[in-house]
């Protein structure tokens, strides 16, 4: 029964040695299914902070320092493919070969205490037929003395017949030699059971034992190893995490914060030269006006003064002119009968008009470039700017014409290839095409020389600017009471178009002419809605107008698709505002009457 009691304990032990080998393997499990989802997370961390491609993004990545942070993200990903080789390698290692072992080990123990119940079974057995042997010889022992007892009786009884002594003699043989028998097969049976019970202690059940303790040396050494290769296939990573982690340190080291300075400088580099000094106004003595001067105020209608160059004048930028100012432009001065018809009925009369129509499409043209895509010389931005595009342009085409010159060589040679084996193609074939990449290179290189005059004409006036910066410096050095000028301004709309030369500017500044009086003259468009400021805005554009988040405003022109709405404060202030900035609500009575306009 004791030898039972260890069998029963050494089952539980080694049971509960499989349960921590089971947990061990869900443990590896649970720690691959994390460095899995670890490694999914940062890669789509990594993706989200990709530049999109053909996206404003991309030009940012110029500067170091967005180079180092796109290098972290590369990085980045690799590590994460780092934590996806220690889930494999765990998955491949550990949990694969553990989880097979685990199901040979509960066949090797089902096993072993199948051999150690069936031995158990056998000395049970054994003791029993003992135990059975001893009872009947014991029997058999006790029936002999029995017999023997009531022979003698009979025997010293003289009243008892010779015959029946006899019979009770015989009967005390029989029994001597049963007991006699009983006791030969006890000592045999007793004999057997020793040999057995030896056998059994001393042979199979320490055999067993061993083949119990050899299975549980076993398991032991197997998770351990499993503990070992577990901490291996992560150490295996560590120096390639390590490389990733010196590559990230790399480009952080490799931002240069003079270079980044550099590049935003020639990056917003205008090209316009610094304004000159502000002359001192004396408003103590009274304004003495030249001859010519007063006559330049008196070309304006009512008395109205020039306005100054730079200020915010009405009618001076063309994008930003009033509808109906353009409309009563191209229609011309009024008839007193004209004078009392709508602009709208006027306006379709006009439309009539084959000859006046191309000079209406001619200016609406010019509006639409103003306000939208530019001119092709890009002589809407600043001069270093429009170097650079313009530069740009020219290497853009020229790698377009190399393109186009590689593609004729190929074809060229293949075409070599078909005269001198005709089997392989048709050199004809080849001809329509060799001339269509003539044409385009043709037209390419036109294009080069177009803006290659444009690039040399601006790469000049840049160096005359700055050689008259030179002279200029020199000369106030000399006659500083010799120089007064006003600063030069320049205007700019919301896409960023300016005027470029100093003649313009001077022509800016002459005098106003009756077409300008009809634009100042012109009353004010009536309000079509109101809207309210989702944002606030700061208008510091030529004919933009400064909002504050909240605000409402009154609208006088909806967006027409160039993603500006026309507002105004009150009577003196009204401007262009981004039309993302606010929340119209249009009256649809009013909107009604400019339904006829909309076509321009």
């Amino acid at each position: 029964m004791k030898q039972k009691d260890q069998f029963d304990n050494l089952e539980k032990h080694t049971q509960w040695g499989i349960d921590v080998l089971e947990k061990f393997i869900k443990f590896v499990k649970e720690r691959t299914e994390i460095e899995l989802s670890y490694a999914k997370q940062l890669r789509n961390l990594s993706k989200k902070y990709q530049p999109k491609k053909n996206s404003k993004e991309e030009e940012e990545y110029r500067y170091t320092s967005a180079r180092a942070f796109l290098a972290t993200l590369n990085e980045m990903n690799d590590y994460a493919g780092q934590h996806e080789v220690i889930s494999e390698n765990m998955t491949s290692l550990i949990t694969g070969e553990l989880t097979r072992y685990v199901q040979e080990l509960k066949q090797e123990r089902k096993s072993h205490f199948h051999d150690g119940r069936k031995a158990q079974q056998h000395i049970e057995t054994c003791w029993k037929q003992l135990e059975a042997s001893k009872r009947r010889f014991e029997r058999d022992c006790k029936e002999a003395d029995r017999a023997q007892q009531y022979f003698e009786k009979m025997d010293a009884d003289i009243n008892v017949t010779k015959a029946d002594v006899e019979k009770a003699r015989q009967q005390a043989q029989l029994r001597h030699q049963m007991a006699e028998d009983s006791k030969a097969e006890y000592s045999s049976t007793l004999q057997k059971f020793n040999s057995e019970q030896h056998d059994h202690y001393y042979t199979h059940i320490p055999h067993i034992f061993q083949k119990i303790q050899e299975m549980e040396e076993r398991r032991i050494v197997r998770i351990g190893e499993s503990m070992k290769t577990f901490a291996e296939v992560d150490r295996q990573v560590i120096p390639i995490i390590g490389k990733c982690l010196d590559e990230i340190t790399k480009a952080a080291e490799s931002i240069d914060h003079k270079n980044d300075s550099q590049l935003v400088i020639e990056a917003f580099k205008s090209g316009f030269e610094p304004p000159g000094d502000v002359d001192f106004e004396d408003f103590t003595q009274p304004m003495k006006r030249t001859v010519s001067e007063s006559s330049l105020s008196n070309s304006r209608a009512d008395g109205k003064s020039e306005p100054k160059f730079g200020g915010k004048s009405k009618g001076k930028l063309w994008p930003f002119i009033k509808k109906n100012k353009i409309i009563e432009t191209l229609l011309g001065t009024k008839s007193p009968k004209q004078q009392k018809e709508p602009l709208s009925h006027r306006f379709n009369e006009f439309m009539t008009s084959k000859p006046k129509i191309h000079c209406f499409r001619s200016l609406k043209r010019g509006l639409s470039l103003k306000l939208g895509a530019g001119p092709e010389d890009f002589s809407n931005l600043p001069p270093e700017q429009r170097r650079k595009k313009l530069q740009q342009k020219v290497d853009e085409l020229n790698r377009d014409i190399q393109k186009e010159m590689d593609q004729r060589d190929a074809l060229t040679k293949m075409k070599d290839v078909y005269i001198k084996n005709p089997q392989m193609g048709d050199a004809a074939s080849v001809d329509h095409r060799l001339a269509e990449l003539g044409q385009n290179i043709e037209k390419l290189r036109l294009e080069v020389q177009k803006f290659e005059g444009w690039l040399a004409e601006v790469e000049g006036r840049l160096s005359m600017r700055s050689e008259a910066r030179r002279q200029s410096g020199l000369y106030e050095a000399q006659n500083p009471s010799a120089v007064n000028s006003c600063a030069q301004d320049r205007e700019s709309s919301p896409d960023g178009s300016y005027t470029e030369e100093q003649s313009q500017e001077t022509e800016m500044k002459v005098p106003a002419t009756d077409f300008d009086d009809e634009f100042d003259d012109e009353e004010p468009l009536p309000t079509i809605g109101t809207c309210k400021a989702l944002y606030t805005f700061e208008g510091q554009n030529e004919g933009t107008i400064s909002v504050a988040e909240g605000e409402m405003l009154y609208v006088i022109e909806e967006d027409k698709g160039d993603g500006w709405t026309r507002i105004r404060r009150n009577e003196d202030e009204e401007g262009y505002v981004p039309t993302s900035y606010v929340e119209v609500y249009l009256d649809k009575n009013a909107k009604d009457v400019y339904k006829s306009l909309e076509k321009i």
